[in-house]
């Protein structure tokens, strides 16, 4: 969008006149009052995040609106650190963490709300209350987000000017406060390091999030389910499933996946923009982000007949035996990386099977790997506000280390023949199948969040069925 107080070609003059007009007789607003939802536990984090880093000025911001085109901007996301610590969905924002003796005093700067006394209501395209709705200003902000000072984002680029002592930057985010303060390399990527990791462990308030983001993705799954009587393409299924998503949600948490016969091969499959045809199978891999940013992420490979040929069965039961392998590895002081080895080796044993491998220790040598050309990618990622959640923290800590109670992550194996592959059997090719849920580690094992979605091929079918009868009434 244009910046503030620029004119597009298409808009109009505001002679002086209209601007004396505009700005009078406006009711004084009310302030509304309350706080953010989990201000106690926002504050907790940034209590916890200020004793790990004492005496230095930490710097998070949320970042800014992204150009789609000309002059129209994305739908705004806030970064994920910052909303973890604060709870704003506004942008531009910045959260400033400054040394207070033993501890920091929390300091948000946010856009100003100069109200309706100040022309810019009406002619920043960009910011104006009448163009994009109102913005807390600064006063409300502090009480809102429970922080201990909120100040206007125009003060910012003096305080990080005069910053005095050691600080830390979340990169990335803003080029105006990455410009602004000098890089250091290894202090901020470990600050990044920090946040992320922090991230690993969800608390209660998190776990019901994701838990209610999950219910929600069931419902959208459902909606496509009740959609493929009668749908024709990819693009009616994505287009489903985000009705659901933009009505009980923020958004979808990522682009759906909505990839039907060869393209399920596509491990990635985004364009959406084929047609559904009753002997195949659909493979939706789409998960509603809530309004507190958690987000679900459920893949089902679903029969568009509503039953799955002898081929897809197989197919399927191997994918599904694998799943269950890997589910009997997800405990506290397990390897990450334990339930994708056992999900791999039923994969390989099945796949020397059906005469795809030769040899299926072979296959799973080191050296080899083999199976990945069936099945590229390894079976889990820790899931949070980020459906790639804690994308900065170390190898150590995340790939190769233990997992711990309160993680939250996904449990994904695949199988992809793509339709030119000549090692696979013909009645196999262009079958592909992934099945996705989202699991908690608890102190004793693990506990399936998306286990309310079914996934054995016949309870899957019943599904179907199920669904399509209730539509019918």
């Amino acid at each position: 969008m244009p910046a503030e107080n620029e004119r597009a070609s298409h808009d109009p003059a505001n002679p002086e006149a209209l601007l004396r007009f505009m700005t009078r007789r406006w009711a004084k607003p009310r302030a509304s009052g309350g706080r953010v939802k989990a201000a106690a536990a926002h504050k907790a984090r940034r209590d916890a995040l200020s004793a790990a880093f004492p005496g230095e000025t930490l710097v998070v911001p949320t970042g800014h609106e992204k150009t789609r085109s000309n002059d129209t901007t994305f739908r705004f996301r806030p970064g994920t650190d910052f909303f973890y610590l604060t709870g704003s969905h506004e942008p531009d924002s910045v959260l400033v963490l400054v040394p207070d003796g033993a501890t920091h005093r929390h300091v948000l700067f946010v856009e100003p709300n100069p109200g309706k006394t100040n022309a810019t209501f009406f002619t920043d395209r960009a910011k104006g209350e009448l163009w994009v709705g109102a913005r807390r200003g600064v006063s409300e902000s502090r009480a809102w987000f429970a922080v201990d000072e909120a100040r206007s984002l125009m003060d910012l680029p003096r305080v990080l000017t005069d910053l005095e002592g050691p600080f830390r930057v979340l990169r990335g985010l803003s080029g105006a406060v990455d410009a602004r303060l000098k890089p250091q390399s290894e202090r901020d990527t470990a600050f990044g390091q920090y946040l992320s990791e922090m991230r690993l462990i969800k608390d209660a308030i998190e776990v019901a999030e994701l838990s209610a983001a999950i219910a929600s993705s069931k419902r959208g799954f459902e909606d496509v389910i009740r959609r493929l009587a009668i749908a024709r393409s990819e693009r009616e299924v994505e287009g489903v499933f985000g009705l659901r998503a933009r009505c009980e949600g923020n958004d979808v948490g990522y682009g759906t996946i909505a990839a039907s016969g060869r393209h399920a091969c596509v491990l990635h499959w985004m364009r959406n923009d084929g047609a559904l045809r009753k002997e195949d199978v659909l493979l939706l891999d789409a998960g509603v982000e809530g309004r507190s940013l958690y987000t679900a992420d459920i893949t089902r490979t679903l029969p568009i007949s509503g039953r799955f040929s002898p081929a897809q069965r197989e197919v399927y039961q191997l994918v599904l035996n694998a799943q269950r392998a890997a589910f009997r590895e997800v405990r506290p002081g397990s390897d990450f990386l334990a339930p994708n080895r056992a999900a791999m080796r039923v994969l390989a044993a099945g796949l020397e099977h059906m005469g795809i491998l030769r040899d299926a220790e072979e296959a799973l040598r080191e050296e080899h790997q083999f199976y990945r050309r069936y099945t590229l990618h390894n079976v889990s990622h820790m899931l949070g506000l980020d459906v790639h959640d804690c994308a900065r923290a170390r190898e150590e800590t995340y790939k190769f280390g233990k997992l711990r109670a309160g993680m939250v992550l996904t449990v994904e194996p695949g199988l992809y023949f793509q339709p030119d592959d000549l090692t696979v059997p013909p009645r196999y090719r262009g079958i592909g199948v992934r099945i996705e849920d989202d699991v908690l580690v608890t102190e004793v094992g693990f506990r399936n969040l998306s286990a309310g979605l079914p996934s054995d091929t016949a309870a899957v079918e019943r599904w179907m069925q199920r669904v399509w009868a209730q539509g019918a009434r």
